[in-house]
Formats: structure tokens, C-alpha cells, sequence
């Protein structure tokens, strides 16, 4: 280094002729520029022969994760801490004769130096929360709020730097003076606090993943979950709106997954008609041979019940043995057909099976047809499905 300070001023007096009277700022501002200069040519090194040398090693490479941890937002992120690293190393031979002139410039240095530091930071973070997105068993956790906790720290640990560096103090002082503020500080902080926890908690114990649906009446959530912060949960409705809900009440307050659903190969029928009580009788020996004949029953059905049969059993075993049968029944899962407790409004007789398809439009129309099919063929039995009089009923019975 002292090389370089004899060639500069031989140069500024030799060759540029510059006296002695004026040596003692031309000097440190031709050094200075040098330096400037001397960090643009490195800086321009990196960006025009390394940068382009590692893109071509990462896209011959088979793995991905290095895509991510060297791409062009990270390259450029590393390559704005070149200029103030060589500033760093060079301001002390440049002013040296300057102590007061050093002592700013090395602050502002050491300053820039944290700000893009921070940036640095934040891009690999942000790499590492796509290399994580990327994985199978980690694409569906909730990390997006755990990685935006660590650059809120990094941001943290960057300031309270910064501070240190302007008053001059170390950055344990700075730290201990920020203890009488902590209280004001949990203040502020609270929200990312709880949505810290939060999310470790959903995270760790599986709670809800980005896809799930999930049903949350108390604040009108009911829809797909598309993504999970430090501090909100945006959920999208099948309405197409969007449900912002903060993390730590999906702790605290309940809410509904339907994700086993999902994974349990089908979603659940249970619905329920009345039948009118009016129109429940003993079958008789004619009406069963009549049920057996257009192929409603098995022949040998009841022919040993020792019992009177109703017609609202031949119809359940009907309406399981349609189930059964049908190809949209997910027959692994339950399938029954049932007589609830009588009500007001009539016998009602529930309907419970699961489809082989969760979507829910598909599920619709499959609980659909169901329930046509079997108001339809209640009529066969004899029964009537009940309902309330309307006016054209008392005008039909006039």
C-alpha cells in the first residue's frame, strides 16, 4: 500500500505538477478517486466475468437448490458489498493525515456496509424460502412466516448496528439501553411476536398447510388457504374474495380442515328426506312378490323374516343397496341408510355415504342425483315424502 501512496504522489508532483501548498487535499481527493474507481472495476469484474461463469456452472448442474441460492438477485445483492468492503480496507491510507475526515468516512462506510448487508440477507432468505417451496415435504408447511421472522431479526440486529456505529458505542451497550424499552418494544413487535409462535405451532403440529380448505364462520373464512405471513393468513373465499385472518387466532379460536377429507379419497353425503308417517304400513305378500319382481329386492329377502315388514325397511335396504352399487360411492368408506327420530315434519331417513371425488361441484351433482333418485322412487314404495301445506294443496282439497 505505501507503493501505491508513492506512485500517486509522485504522480501528483512530477507529472501533474501539483505544489506542495495544495498537496495535502488534491492527495486524499486523487486517492479517493482512485479507490472509487478501483471498487467500479471490481464491482464490474464480478457482474461481467464471474457472474456469468457461475450461471453457467449452476444450469449444467442436475440440482436446483443452486438455481435458487445463485440467482441473479443474489449475485446482485452480493456484489453491492464489494464497493464498501474496499473502501473499508483502503480509507485508512487515504486519509491518514485526516483523522476526523477518516473517522466520517469509515462511519458512512461501515453504515452502507449493514444496509446492503441486510439486502444481502434478505435475498438469500427469500432463496431459501423458494428452495424450501421447491422441496416435497416442506412445500406445504407454513415457513413463509418463520423466514420473514428471521429477516425482522436480521433487520433488528442491522439497526441496532447502525445506531452503535452513529453515537460510537458498541452494539451490547446499544443493546443493554434498549432493555428499559422493552416493554414498548414487545408493544410494537406484538403482533409478529404471536404470529411467530403461531406459526411455529401450525407448523409443527400440521395445523394448515397453503391449499387447505378451511371453514372459519366467526370471520366469514371459507375457502382455500393461498398463503401464510408473519402476520396474516389469506384465505381465499369461493366467492372470490379474501379473508385475512392473524395467525395466532387460528390458535387460540377453532377452525374447521377439511384436508382429511381430501386425503381420505372422498367427501361425505348425509342428508336426510321425511317420509309422510301417514304412508308407513305392513307389507304385504303381494306387494313384497311386486318389490321382487321389478328387481327391487333380493328373492329370499325377507322370505324368512318371521316378522311383518314395513315399507320403509324394503325401502332403506333399497336405497343401501343402490348406494352399494353406485359407481361414485366410495365403498371403502361407510354407507348406511338410516331411520332417524321422528319429528313434526315426518320420519326422516338419512342417507350417509362418501363420494369418490372431493371437488365439490362434481359432489354436488352427485348429491344431486341421490336425492332425486330417491324422492322418485319413495312413490314406488308407497310412501310420500312430507311436506308443508301450500295454497295449492287447500285449493286442490276444495
Amino acid at each position: 500500500m505505501e507503493n501505491i501512496d508513492n506512485y500517486i504522489l509522485d504522480f501528483l508532483r512530477y507529472t501533474a505538477g501539483v505544489s506542495e501548498n495544495i498537496m495535502d487535499w488534491v492527495y486524499p481527493l486523487t486517492a479517493a478517486f482512485a479507490v472509487a474507481l478501483f471498487s467500479l472495476l471490481c464491482t464490474a469484474l464480478f457482474r461481467f466475468a464471474v457472474m456469468p461463469v457461475v450461471q453457467r456452472i449452476t444450469e449444467k448442474t442436475k440440482a436446483t437448490w443452486d438455481d435458487y441460492l445463485f440467482n441473479p438477485r443474489v449475485m446482485r445483492a452480493f456484489r453491492r458489498i464489494i464497493p464498501p468492503v474496499i473502501w473499508y480496507a483502503t480509507l485508512p491510507y487515504v486519509f491518514a493525515e485526516q483523522p476526523g475526515l477518516l473517522s466520517f468516512a469509515l462511519k458512512v462506510c461501515n453504515i452502507y456496509l449493514v444496509i446492503v448487508s441486510l439486502l444481502f440477507v434478505s435475498e438469500f432468505l427469500h432463496s431459501l424460502y423458494e428452495i424450501s417451496a421447491e422441496h416435497q415435504k416442506l412445500r406445504n408447511r407454513p415457513l413463509k412466516g418463520i423466514y420473514q421472522m428471521f429477516n425482522l431479526l436480521a433487520f433488528v440486529v442491522g439497526c441496532i448496528l447502525v445506531v452503535s456505529i452513529v453515537i460510537d458505542k458498541s452494539a451490547a451497550a446499544v443493546l443493554a439501553g434498549l432493555g428499559a424499552s422493552a416493554a414498548v418494544l414487545m408493544l410494537i413487535f406484538k403482533d409478529s411476536i404471536l404470529g411467530l409462535v403461531a406459526g411455529v405451532q401450525l407448523s409443527a403440529n400440521d395445523m394448515l398447510r397453503p391449499g387447505d380448505w378451511i371453514t372459519m364462520q366467526k370471520y366469514g373464512a371459507n375457502g382455500f388457504v393461498r398463503e401464510v405471513t408473519l402476520t396474516t393468513v389469506k384465505v381465499q373465499n369461493f366467492d372470490k374474495t379474501i379473508t385475512t385472518i392473524p395467525p395466532y387466532l387460528l390458535v387460540s379460536d377453532s377452525f374447521q380442515n377439511w384436508r382429511g377429507m381430501r386425503e381420505a379419497g372422498g367427501r361425505r353425503l348425509k342428508m336426510s328426506i321425511n317420509i309422510d308417517a301417514n304412508t308407513v304400513h305392513f307389507c304385504t305378500a303381494g306387494e313384497l312378490a311386486g318389490y321382487v319382481s321389478k328387481g327391487y329386492v333380493p328373492a329370499d329377502r325377507y322370505a324368512d323374516a318371521g316378522f311383518p315388514v314395513a315399507n320403509t325397511q324394503v325401502f332403506r335396504d333399497f336405497m343401501f343397496s343402490y348406494m352399494q352399487g353406485h359407481p361414485d360411492v366410495n365403498n371403502d368408506l361407510m354407507v348406511m341408510v338410516r331411520m332417524l327420530q321422528p319429528t313434526p315434519e315426518g320420519l326422516p331417513v338419512e342417507l350417509y355415504c362418501f363420494s369418490t371425488f372431493p371437488d365439490w361441484q362434481p359432489f354436488e351433482r352427485f348429491q344431486s342425483s341421490v336425492l332425486d333418485y330417491a324422492v322418485v322412487m319413495a312413490k314406488e314404495f308407497g310412501l310420500r315424502v312430507f311436506q308443508r301445506p301450500a295454497g295449492s294443496d287447500f285449493r286442490h282439497t276444495n
